[in-house]
């Protein structure tokens, strides 16, 4: 067990991504993932990390490819 230090690992293989990385994974602005966010503040795809936004990659992956035509 590793204490005390980061692993980095590829965005792809992140279970959450920041608002920053998910913009530059899925190719969709800060701004408009912001919005986003506030405006769907209980989809299963956000976790709140204190006032931090993650992104849950897979399942945002999934909302996107079923509900999302247009941002």
């Amino acid at each position: 067990m590793i204490v005390g230090k980061d692993i980095p690992l590829p965005w792809w293989e992140k279970y959450t991504l920041t608002i920053e990385e998910a913009s530059l994974y899925f190719g969709i602005g800060e701004k408009t993932l912001r919005r986003f966010v506030k405006e769907h503040p209980n989809e299963e795809f956000i976790i709140y990390n204190g006032t931090k936004v993650q992104i849950k990659r897979k399942v945002f992956e999934k909302f996107i490819d079923e509900k999302v035509t247009v941002m």
